[in-house]
C-alpha cells in the first residue's frame, strides 16, 4: 500500500516537473520577437503615408460594414502562443489586401509597409509548436478570417452569386454576410478593412513580441 502511494506521489512530481519543464504559455526555444517590442517611428510613419494615399483613391460612396471581422476581446487576453497565432493570421489577410490594388500612388507608398510585415510574418513562423490548439474564442474568429479569405477568391469568379454559404463550403455568419454583401464589394470591403487596421495589427504584433509583459 505504501509502495503504491510513493508511485503516486514520484508520477504527480513528475507530471508537475514536466508541466514547469514545457510550460505551454510560451513561446518555442530560438523564436526571437524583441525588434517588434517597439515599432520604430519611421514604419509607423510609412503606414500613415500609405493609408493617407489610399484614402485618396477609395472609391467613393462604399458602405462597408465597419464591424467586419471586428473582435470583443483583446489580444491581451489571449495566451502568449495565441497571440502569434492571431498576428500570423492577421498578417497573411493584411499582406493579402495590401496586394491587390495596381494604382500607382498606392504601389509605392505600400512597399515598405509590406516589406515590414513580410518581414515580421517571416519571424513568427516557427514560434508556436504545430501541436498548439487555438483557444475557442481565437477559433472563431479565425473561421470568420479564412470565410472572408475564400470569399475573396469566390468573388473573382463568381457571375451573380448571391447564396450565403461560399464555394468552400464555409457558412457565413449574420455579420459577415451583411458585411460581405452584395458579392462585387465583397474584394473593396475586406481591402478598406485591412488597410485601416493595419496599427491594430501592429499593436497585436507588439503584445505578441512582449509575451507576459503585454497586459
Amino acid at each position: 500500500m505504501l509502495c503504491l502511494r510513493l508511485t503516486s506521489l514520484l508520477v504527480l512530481v513528475l507530471g508537475v516537473s514536466l508541466g514547469a519543464a514545457f510550460p505551454h504559455n510560451t513561446l518555442r526555444k530560438g523564436c526571437s520577437l524583441f525588434k517588434y517590442k517597439q515599432v520604430t517611428f519611421d514604419e509607423k510613419k510609412a503606414v500613415k503615408k500609405m493609408q493617407k494615399e489610399f484614402r485618396n483613391i477609395r472609391q467613393p460612396g462604399r458602405n462597408c460594414d465597419s464591424g467586419l471581422l471586428d473582435r470583443k476581446w483583446m489580444s491581451a487576453h489571449l495566451s502568449v502562443p495565441d497571440r502569434v497565432v492571431l498576428v500570423e493570421a492577421e498578417l497573411n489577410f493584411t499582406i493579402t489586401m495590401l496586394q491587390l490594388s495596381t494604382h500607382p500612388g498606392f504601389t509605392k507608398m505600400r512597399q515598405r509597409p509590406l516589406a515590414f510585415l513580410a518581414q515580421a510574418r517571416e519571424d513568427l513562423r516557427g514560434c508556436v509548436a504545430p501541436s498548439h490548439q487555438p483557444s475557442g474564442e481565437l477559433s472563431q474568429w479565425l473561421q470568420n478570417l479564412q470565410v472572408a479569405m475564400n470569399m475573396v477568391s469566390w468573388v473573382s469568379g463568381a457571375r451573380g452569386s448571391r447564396g450565403v454559404s461560399d464555394p468552400h463550403g464555409c457558412t457565413l455568419t449574420p455579420l459577415l454576410t451583411q458585411a460581405l454583401s452584395p458579392p462585387h464589394e465583397n474584394t473593396g470591403c475586406l481591402e478598406d478593412y485591412a488597410v485601416r487596421h493595419v496599427f491594430e495589427v501592429l499593436e497585436d504584433l507588439n503584445c505578441a513580441a512582449l509575451q507576459e509583459q503585454c497586459s
